[in-house]
């Protein structure tokens, strides 16, 4: 049987919580993968991601338009916490049914892309701080076909950049990175 979203949520937060936990305050101004964001930055929008998609998950509005400061005091212990309560929104019962969100997805889609993000993002903050990440392989094995379907529409609405060309040998999560726009190869430049 297919695993439900929060099972693979819990499985991707084990595996992103050690890489956002070991973030050295002195790293935080670090480019990224992602162009648009040094690791600050992408924290706080992988917070604002796990937040507003615990409202999504219980059929609430998300508000994607003001990106708080989440990073001030303890945010590690907090990013912990709001992973928690994302895993434990995404298993309520129903939550992988009908739809949700402004744009009427179905909601196990909408899971999956909390799941692609929690995932990608954790990858992007571990190549930019020098942190080991090695991603579930369920985890990438469901969401790889999900992000693969999403892509003209993430790439049409600017979320994802166009495709990196990958070999034939590429592991399953480096063509999922390649769909994303990622070069699976990337490193900090002079790191």
């Amino acid at each position: 049987m297919t695993q439900t979203i929060s099972e693979l949520l819990e499985a991707a937060a084990d595996r992103a919580l050690p890489v956002v936990r070991g973030i050295d305050d002195g790293q935080l101004d670090r480019r990224t993968p992602c162009a648009e964001y040094d690791v600050r930055a992408l924290v706080n929008h992988l917070f604002q991601v796990v937040v507003n998609f615990q409202a999504l998950a219980a059929r609430e509005e998300a508000d994607f338009s003001q990106e708080p400061d989440f990073v001030t005091g303890d945010w590690r212990g907090r990013f912990g916490a709001e992973t928690a309560r994302l895993v434990e929104a995404w298993g309520v019962p129903g939550a992988e049914e009908g739809t949700t969100g402004q744009m009427g997805l179905p909601a196990r889609t909408v899971g999956l892309m909390v799941l692609g993000d929690l995932t990608v993002h954790a990858w992007d903050l571990a190549r930019a701080t020098g942190a080991e990440f090695t991603p579930d392989p369920g985890v990438v094995e469901e969401v790889g076909p999900g992000l693969a379907a999403l892509a003209p529409q993430a790439r049409e609405m600017k979320v994802f950049g166009e495709p990196f060309p990958v070999g034939a040998g590429a592991t399953a999560f480096e063509r999922v990175l390649a769909v994303t726009g990622r070069d699976p190869g990337w490193c900090p430049a002079g790191g």
